[in-house]
This record gives structure tokens, sequence and C-alpha cells, in this order.
């Protein structure tokens, strides 16, 4: 079993920098001055997509792994995943030499089961709902003994994804940071880190309009589980954490809500000007700042570009 859940810290998210520095890479801060334009203010953009696996979600998952004990470690990991963090898991395990079970749902993208795979974790298949993966989770937990690394509602995993933003405002003086919000364990780690060592920066959060369960909860003050997702953001279809949704409200996280259409034309625009193949999901936090130009004008705006695991066979264009 997971340990209950303790809110990290600012002091939890610099352990994790160090825990995880022998293992992740520090991924570059770029900037394309025709996207500047196109925006109307100054763009840096934070290449998760160049990390470990593909996606930032290496932080959280290789912050999980090398904090086990090693009794604990023995039995290995498993969580459940839509890709991402199943392949972030599986290769921070095998990193570790420890077995590691991936609860997938129905549907996932064929690209990421297969990055799962090639790094030796078990796949396990479930009904396309929270619920079915949860429980299919759970189930694999009892009969493995295996330690539970949630993808977004993990201490762990959140300290290891506010690092992305360290390395971000350690390159830039910025007066605003985008990322991409579903399960909001990226969210999270980076509110939480904005707010010990640069609390003047705003965050703002880009969700799908068809999963905008973030911005509803902010919204009504309580987290809203009763949604089905319909958006091209594979990565983005998760239901928002209860700890999560916690931090989200403490630190005053403002929420931009994007249409696929407007995602879409982000992730094209990624590639024709700036020579970067993002996934959606990854694209939608450009959208947020496209979408709502006078939020952004003449400010130096931080945007974390999540992950790049597209899968070439069903680009939407």
């Amino acid at each position: 079993m997971s340990a209950p859940f303790t809110q990290p810290t600012h002091a939890d998210i610099l352990s994790a920098a160090a825990r995880i520095a022998p293992h992740a890479h520090v991924t570059p801060v770029l900037q394309a001055r025709s996207l500047d334009d196109a925006a109307g203010c100054a763009l840096a953009f934070k290449a998760e997509s160049m990390q470990r696996g593909g996606a930032f979600k290496f932080r959280g998952a290789c912050n999980a792994v090398y904090s086990l004990e090693a009794t604990i470690a023995a039995r290995g990991v498993v969580t459940h995943s839509s890709g991402n963090h199943g392949g972030a898991l599986a290769l921070a395990a095998k990193l570790r030499s420890l077995p590691c079970h991936v609860v997938v749902p129905e549907g996932a993208v064929r690209s990421k089961l297969a990055a799962i795979e090639a790094h030796g974790a078990v796949l396990h298949r479930c009904a396309p709902t929270i619920a079915a993966r949860e429980a299919m989770c759970a189930q694999v937990q009892r009969d493995t003994g295996a330690d539970l690394v949630h993808p977004y509602a993990d201490a762990r995993v959140i300290a290891g994804q506010g690092t992305a933003v360290l390395e971000l405002l350690h390159a830039r003086t910025l007066d605003a940071v985008v990322v991409p919000v579903g399960g909001g364990g990226l969210a999270s780690g980076t509110a939480i880190a904005l707010a010990a060592i640069a609390p003047q920066t705003a965050l703002f959060l880009a969700e799908p309009a068809g999963a905008a369960e973030t911005l509803l909860s902010l919204q009504r003050g309580e987290r809203v589980t009763d949604f089905t997702p319909d958006t091209i953001c594979d990565g983005l279809r998760g239901t928002l954490g209860e700890p999560n949704f916690d931090i989200l409200r403490a630190h005053g996280a403002e929420v931009i809500a994007v249409e696929d259409d407007a995602t879409r034309a982000a992730m094209r625009l990624l590639f024709q000007r700036a020579k970067l193949l993002v996934e959606p999901s990854s694209a939608i936090a450009l959208a947020a700042v496209l979408a709502q130009p006078a939020r952004f004008a003449g400010k130096r705006v931080g945007v974390v570009l999540t992950g790049g695991n597209v899968d070439p066979d069903a680009l939407p264009w």
C-alpha cells in the first residue's frame, strides 16, 4: 500500500530535484520570435517533450521509484495510466530493476502502450473509465503487493513534477506560467514551487473545454467528478485529484478552457514555427495563451510543453 497523502512542500520539490538529477534530463527552454509576435508576449517554452520517456511524467515517476525503501521496492510498483505516466513509471522501474504493472484503459494511444511494454512493464487492460482503472489497479496491488504510484494524487509524484518549473524559473524571470491540467500533478507541483520562489508569477491552467472539471471545481469550490471527457487531449481526460484540487484552490490558480480546434491549431503552429512536434495535451498550453491575448499582452510567459509522444499515424491534421 502507498503511504497516506501528506501535501508536499517546496523542500520536497528541492529534494526531488536532487534525487532525480542522476536520471532525468534538464530540458531546454526555447524561444520562437514568430510565436512571440503571434501571441503578443514573450514566450519561454519548457520543452518537456525532450524529457526521458518523451514527457514530464518521468520526473514524478522517477522521484517516486527512487524514494522507495529497498524492501518495499522489491515488490514493485503499480499504477493506472492512459500512457505517459505508465511509460515513465515503467522506465523508472526498469532503471532500478523493479517489477512494474500498468493498468491501461481501452482506446489508449498505441504508441504509448508500445513504449510501456518496451520498458518491460506488465499491461492490465480495463474499461475506459476512472472507476474501472482504479478498481483494477487496486486488484493488481492486492495480488502483487506492489506500491501504488498514483499518476497525480501522490505527494512524491507532485514533488517530482514541480522540478520542471524550478528549472524554468532558473532560466527565466516570468510574469506568468501556463501548464496543462488533467489530474493535476504538474499543476499542483508548479503551484507549490511558484508560491515559494516566485509568488508574483501568476499560474494559469490550460484545460480542454470538453473535460473542464478543474474549471468547474474551482468555480464551485468543490471537486467535480461526474463528467464524461470529450477531447483529443488524451493525457488530460483524467479526473482532478482530491489533493490536487485542494492545492490548486489554496494557491489561486486560474483555468482557461480551450476548444480542441484551438489546440489543433496550436499544435500545428508549434510544428511549423518552432519545429516542435508535441502532443495535443501539450499544445493546449500555447492554445490557452493565444485564446486570451489580453491576459498575456506584453508579459513574460512560461509555457510548459509537457510531452511529445505523438502517434505518427494519428496526427490531428
